[in-house]
């Protein structure tokens, strides 16, 4: 195994020192998600300085319904890498390459169905989230091109899932790095040079991340015990269905956490195009700010995963200490720029003083308590980690509630301070539904010992023909 992870990058969360593991971990997967992020902020100053606010919030207008559809697509890769991992946990490596070809099957079928609904339903979507007639024109522009390339999406977070399964959090960090230089390039050339519009930033998105699941791809395929046969793709119906019920109920808690969203921006869109503006602003710096967090939270998805699969949970609550640590000391650095330099961050992506205004409200309310949402990541992933996905999907029905119903009675009396106390309300509860599942589930160690797809696994192992 040592030998593997020189070759593979591959970390092995099982043995060795729990902090350096995750550590090792850590640091690529943030400067991935990081990246990400940044490059999606650039894109939005290019957009903003070369086609003005209007286009800002065409653009941004268009987040919440991205993460619905790209939001289930990721949810059910996460799910599916649980799998993965527990079974390289466990060293089965006949369950891992049959779980890996099933994972490939799916992502097919699943990117031709969800582009085709995704393109179906834009323009009514839209129309739902109140969009003001004078994006209208930019945002089916926009959606079109970037929904019609989201296989290109759920290629690159199905093999991220794969590899960072298996703790290789390098490779998806060097795609990133790539394709985030050819994106803000392209992203350049289209608006400021071809002057394309909006679409342009879109064509650039695609573009970039067609390289990045390539680069991906062609690592998974170098991988000695990934290397899969005919046979590894002859699967019975069992192996579909364990990574679906394991796939789904995360894919649905992101989606029905994108609903919540969706519903708020309806409100914010209800209200005006400078409602709109600095919405869309502020969604850019939270995403931002809670990135470490929820870096953290991934990897201790990663590690509580292959833990369970060997069976050591004594090293699922070490690491746990390790993420939460990670968490609070992001959350004092970054939940302190947002408190206390709000018109600093909101001159950066804003120009009219109007939207700069709403801006300076939301900052420092969602500054103040992002160590909700940052502790958040960490339980919902170490839950999710265990098999189980359920209360985690549950906590996102409770954000979605706790979204709707905050900005529905709020956005009245308190305007746009409303969209802080939803974002903050939604938060609060998941983070309390997820602690208390994660505290339970060791607390009786027969639900960790025999979950529902810990019976599964057993179930594989009598019927999977290898």
């Amino acid at each position: 195994m040592k030998e593997v992870e020189r070759k593979d990058n591959i970390i092995d969360f099982t043995t060795g020192s729990p902090a350096k593991n995750i550590l090792r971990f850590f640091w690529p997967m943030l400067l991935t998600s990081m990246l990400q992020q940044v490059y999606n902020f650039v894109d939005i100053m290019i957009v903003g300085k070369g086609l003005g606010d209007h286009a800002v919030a065409a653009v941004g207008n268009m987040g919440s319904l991205f993460f619905l559809i790209v939001g289930f697509s990721i949810g059910l890769s996460n799910g599916f890498g649980v799998l993965i991992a527990q079974s390289f946990g466990a060293k089965d490596i006949k369950l891992l390459r049959k779980r890996v070809a099933a994972t490939v099957v799916l992502g097919i079928l699943l990117s031709i169905l969800i582009t085709i609904f995704s393109l179906l339903f834009l323009p009514k979507a839209l129309v739902i989230l109140q969009t003001d007639q004078i994006l209208m024109d930019d945002c089916l522009r926009y959606g079109y091109v970037i929904f019609g390339g989201l296989f290109s999406a759920i290629a690159y977070n199905i093999a991220a899932s794969i590899l960072r399964a298996l703790g290789d959090s390098k490779t998806p960090l060097y795609a990133i790095i790539v394709s985030s230089i050819l994106n803000l390039s392209l992203d350049s050339f289209f608006i400021l040079v071809v002057h394309t519009g909006v679409e342009g930033a879109a064509i650039a998105t695609i573009i970039s991340q067609i390289v990045s699941g390539i680069f991906c791809i062609i690592k998974i395929s170098r991988i000695d015990m990934l290397k899969l046969s005919r046979k590894d793709f002859h699967n019975e119906n069992v192996i579909y269905m364990d990574l679906f019920k394991n796939g789904l109920p995360m894919a649905f808690m992101n989606s029905i956490t994108a609903i919540g969203c969706m519903v708020v921006q309806g409100f914010v869109n209800g209200h005006g195009v400078d409602y709109t503006t600095a919405y869309a602003a502020c969604s850019k710096y939270i995403n931002l700010f809670i990135n470490p967090a929820a870096t953290a939270g991934g990897a201790m998805g990663a590690y509580t995963s292959q833990n369970y699969g060997a069976k050591e949970y004594d090293r699922i609550k070490k690491g746990l200490k390790v993420c939460l640590t990670i968490a609070f000391v992001t959350y004092v650095l970054l939940g302190t720029l947002m408190t206390f330099f709000p018109r600093f961050l909101a001159d950066i992506l804003l120009d009219g003083e109007e939207s700069i205004r709403l801006a300076c409200q939301f900052l420092p309310i969602c500054g103040m308590t992002m160590i909700f949402v940052d502790f958040l990541f960490v339980f919902r992933n170490g839950v999710q980690g265990m098999g189980n996905p359920i209360l985690p999907m549950w906590s996102g029905v409770l954000e979605m509630f706790l979204r709707i119903a905050v900005i529905a009675l709020l956005i009245g009396p308190f305007g746009f301070k409303a969209c802080a106390f939803a974002e903050v309300s939604a938060w609060i509860g998941a983070f309390i539904m997820n602690y208390i599942g994660f505290v339970m589930g060791f607390k009786d160690r027969k639900k960790v010992h025999f979950s529902p797809f810990r019976s599964q696994d057993l179930i594989l192992r009598r019927k999977v023909k290898v």
